[in-house]
């Protein structure tokens, strides 16, 4: 038993309850970058800021919004390659963009248009719900009834009665989305070959103490 499913001192029928709630993704969020490196910084800068700007217009060209792109400032750092003996390679310029898409039917031809663009390097896709806070209400919710129900079973096991709620307490849902997902890795998601979202998957968990009754 983890430190988040125990109490200190004993004085009622303690138990956990948790739920998951799945939900169909509606927004992508892909993060790309563009890295060049030339002899000169001022070179790197402009080769650079030049694909940031077709980048940007590949976006605007399905309609996404400025809003929508969170990109970084241009860094700029020395690039070296390492064999035998350091070796100088110039100056390397970077931006790193995160775009969120509403449209998910448009996730891949984005993806190769902005690649078309200039960004020569991706790091991934993130799905996510827009609801999300809605979800985790209904998990926080099953979750105190699966903790109820619980609780009863011990009871009648035990041949006690159950009192009031005396004690609530919350349990970190990343860290309960962590385990659910480690356990629910392979049994399901979408297509081979492209670029399908599957489900999310909101989680709760929640400690919940009752007292003991002599009535």
């Amino acid at each position: 038993m983890n430190g988040t499913q125990s109490i200190d001192a004993p004085w009622g029928v303690s138990v956990f309850g948790a739920a998951s709630v799945d939900a169909v993704p509606d927004v992508a969020r892909l993060r790309v970058a563009v890295r060049q490196t030339r002899q000169k910084p001022g070179e790197a800068f402009e080769v650079t800021r030049a694909a940031v700007n077709q980048i940007r217009e590949a976006v605007r060209g399905h309609g996404i919004p400025d809003t929508a792109v969170s990109a970084s400032r241009l860094n700029l750092e020395t690039s070296w390659a390492y064999g035998s003996e350091r070796t100088f390679r110039g100056y390397e310029c970077s931006a790193s963009f995160v775009i969120e898409l509403r449209e998910l039917d448009i996730l891949e031809t984005v993806l190769v248009d902005i690649v078309e663009a200039g960004a020569n390097q991706v790091d991934g896709v993130e799905f996510d719900v827009s609801t999300k806070k809605e979800l985790r209400a209904q998990a926080r919710t099953a979750a105190v009834a699966a903790a109820r129900e619980k609780a009863a079973l011990y009871g009648e096991a035990a041949g006690i009665r159950l009192g009031p709620v005396i004690h609530i307490k919350d349990v970190d849902s990343e860290k309960l989305q962590n385990a659910y997902q480690s356990h629910s890795r392979g049994g399901g998601g979408g297509g081979e070959g492209d670029l399908t979202p599957g489900k999310i998957s909101v989680s709760a968990g929640v400690l919940v103490g009752f007292s003991i009754t002599g009535d």
